[in-house]
């Protein structure tokens, strides 16, 4: 890649995601970033009707 910076992810970040991974079954998790830092995690959970 280049011109690639280095990102900074925070362990606060990291736990973000980890809760939010772990409180889906179906879904989708994006992480915008910006200048190499995360500024927003967008969740996007699906609900399976049977």
């Amino acid at each position: 890649m280049k011109n690639a910076k280095k990102s900074h992810i925070t362990e606060e970040v990291l736990n973000d995601i980890k809760r939010i991974l772990e409180t889906m079954s179906f879904g989708s998790v994006t992480i915008i970033i910006q200048d190499g830092r995360v500024i927003q995690i967008e969740k996007n959970e699906k609900f399976r009707l049977k």
